[in-house]
């Protein structure tokens, strides 16, 4: 019998998750800009058949982050070359509602949608580093909840400027003349709190409807935005009991909202390794542990936790009792914080385990295992999919797309080839109807 059907996401990060990949002997260091690079990837994920590439951006430099984050492509400059040279995965880009502006945004993914014959997600983020103010004008970085409401209001107005043509507007009728129908195109006239938008788009519908919006992160104002706007939500969960928790939670937040709850995929991060047995993964986690330099996991570490003070602390001592709030990713410093505390963690423990996926799950075991962790939280309603973290590239994931993808797909719980050609039918979700259609003004 088979079960219940699993999304898989690949997210790129340059050389590969954990903080020292770089230096990992089989990984090219300078893989964060070198297109041949993620070309190969993107092939590699392709023929394991996942829904997607999953692309994380940041605008402004900050010298504790992610060593692949440093110097790295723009998203759409990326995903643009990646359309070319992919066929059927699906293609996702993170833009900020924060430091752009809501015509440029649906513009530029409507376009992406049709150069990949509608492979597209957008992953709505408000920014987490606050240096990105000063690179738009700003002294300050928008206070969070702000930049929630505002992104509420931009997400809307994508929404909407992708409503602007029909499906069957652009007539093009070479006897006649005619090149669009005029009744079928929409301005979108928007006059709101952060946004005045006239419209039209000058790009015509998406052809799956609307890109696929995915909007990573697990607030209570980032789930809000997501029950109520997202179709696929990226987390972080360590435990099965808080995934579930978090997985019951926005369903029922959708149903408020008056969504069904399967038009909303839960897709948390975790990062796998690999090994022909459980020991084997672990000594290859071992040895990239043993790659990070003490100063920049701690650095990496405090950035997250608001830019906590370590210089009065051992790094064999526990986090303090008390740790400062931030402007930036809430969500992520207090899962950081309980999984300190829930498994009694020192500083210098926290720092290597936070190095290796910066808080995401890692499971460890031969493929068998792997499959068996995966499988566990589908089947106990923690997640409808995975967005993957592999450590490094491209070793890890040519690991799991020829040892781990077979048995699940010999479960019958991952697809042997790709069902229908755009992103929405891979995860299972309706095309939208525009808000202007006869069927939807009946409805």
């Amino acid at each position: 019998m088979m079960g219940k059907q699993m999304s898989l996401g690949l997210f790129l990060m340059g050389t590969g998750h954990h903080i020292a990949s770089w230096r990992h002997k089989n990984v090219p260091a300078d893989g964060s800009e070198d297109i041949r690079f993620f070309q190969n990837l993107a092939s590699i994920a392709e023929r394991g058949k996942f829904d997607m590439l999953f692309l994380s951006d940041g605008l402004s430099f900050n010298g504790l982050s992610h060593p692949a984050e440093l110097v790295r492509f723009e998203p759409f400059t990326l995903l643009g070359y990646l359309s070319a040279v992919t066929t059927q995965i699906g293609l996702a880009a993170t833009a900020s509602t924060t430091y752009n502006e809501p015509f440029h945004i649906a513009r530029k993914f409507s376009s992406l949608d049709h150069l990949n014959d509608g492979r597209t997600a957008w992953n709505v983020v408000t920014s987490y580093y606050e240096s990105e103010a000063g690179n738009f004008n700003r002294d300050n970085h928008l206070d969070h909840s702000v930049r929630y409401d505002k992104a509420f209001e931009f997400v809307e107005v994508v929404k909407g400027l992708w409503d602007s043509w029909e499906e069957d507007a652009l007539v093009r009728n070479k006897e006649t003349g005619v090149y669009f129908d005029n009744e079928k195109l929409h301005a979108l006239n928007h006059k709101g709190n952060y946004f005045s938008v006239e419209g039209p788009l000058n790009s015509s519908r998406s052809p799956q409807g609307r890109p696929v919006i995915i909007q990573a992160g697990s607030s209570d104002a980032g789930t809000s935005l997501a029950a109520k706007t997202a179709d696929v939500i990226f987390t972080a969960q360590q435990t099965l009991e808080e995934a579930q928790a978090f997985y019951a939670m926005v369903k029922n937040k959708a149903i408020e909202y008056g969504r069904l709850p399967d038009q909303i995929k839960i897709m948390p991060g975790v990062s796998p390794i690999v090994g022909r047995t459980e020991k084997e993964a672990r000594e290859k986690y071992q040895q990239l542990q043993e790659l990070i330099v003490p100063e920049i996991g701690l650095a990496f570490l405090s950035d997250y936790l608001g830019g906590l003070d370590f210089s009065n602390y051992s790094l064999d001592d526990r986090l303090p009792e008390y740790i400062p709030e931030t402007n930036g990713n809430q969500s992520r410093r207090q899962l950081i914080i309980d999984l300190a505390r829930r498994e009694k963690l020192t500083i210098r423990q926290l720092y290597q385990k936070v190095a290796g996926s910066r808080g995401h799950r890692i499971i460890f075991g031969n493929p068998e295992q792997i499959a068996d962790q995966l499988e566990e939280w589908i089947d106990k309603g923690g997640a409808d999919g995975f967005n993957l973290m592999m450590p490094t590239f491209p070793d890890a994931l040519e690991d799991f797309v020829d040892l781990v993808v077979p048995i699940l797909q010999e479960r019958g719980v991952f697809r042997k080839d790709y069902q229908g050609s755009t992103l929405r039918e891979y995860l299972g979700l309706s095309k939208p109807e525009s808000s202007y259609s006869k069927k939807y003004v009946q409805h």
